[in-house]
């Protein structure tokens, strides 16, 4: 792809690195943003050096939070005794779509997946544990995607809950196998939160 301008191609090459977005896309967003208002530019390079500068994650759930708490964990109406177990912020806010829930959350940060060289240690695994061994909760509940990671991520906790005497459970499987959780339609998650099973159930299929 030819450029007239050496500021018009580093534009697109930056943009194209954005995931799901080719060259040809990347030129249609930058052409469409020379056409608006300077103001307008400004103001979303603003609210995405801000996102980067001030952004902070949760201390209690590592939930993405402009505040040292954030929203759901500063609720005293929501049960911080049962944390549902994710991995990212999107699932945080599909669950939460579906009204069905009322509890805590605890973000890990991503998947076990030894293919690409992410361990336990590159998870917020370590604090979850430490919370509960701390007795400040009474159920887990697994909410990764039913993926191979998901599902080892899953096991991997629950291991090392062994012991601990804290209650488990995972997500009813109305969420298909190879599924990612926040693309579930919201009655189907909804559903599978509130008919939650005993996590060693699901290890005996």
């Amino acid at each position: 792809m030819d450029f007239s301008s050496k500021l018009l191609e580093k534009a697109v090459d930056e943009m194209s690195q954005l995931p799901g977005i080719g060259k040809r896309t990347a030129l249609r967003l930058v052409l469409h943003m020379l056409k608006q208002p300077e103001s307008q530019t400004k103001q979303l390079a603003d609210a995405l050096t801000k996102l980067r500068t001030e952004i902070k994650l949760c201390k209690n759930c590592y939930n993405i939070s402009d505040t040292d708490l954030c929203a759901i964990c500063a609720n005293p109406s929501r049960n911080s005794e049962i944390v549902c177990v994710v991995e990212d912020i999107r699932d945080v806010m599909a669950i939460e779509n579906t009204d069905q829930y009322r509890g805590h959350y605890h973000v890990l940060g991503g998947k076990i997946s030894p293919m690409d060289g992410i361990g336990p240690s590159q998870l917020s695994i370590k604090p979850l544990i430490e919370k509960v061994q701390a007795g400040k909760v009474e159920e887990i509940i697994f909410a990764l995607s039913s993926t191979l990671e998901g599902d080892t991520t899953n096991f991997y906790i629950y291991r090392q809950l062994e012991g601990t005497g804290i209650k488990t459970s995972t997500i009813a499987r109305g969420i298909s196998v190879g599924d990612e959780l926040e693309y579930a339609d919201e009655v189907t998650l909804g559903r599978s939160i509130a008919n939650r099973v005993p996590f060693e159930n699901s290890t005996k299929n």
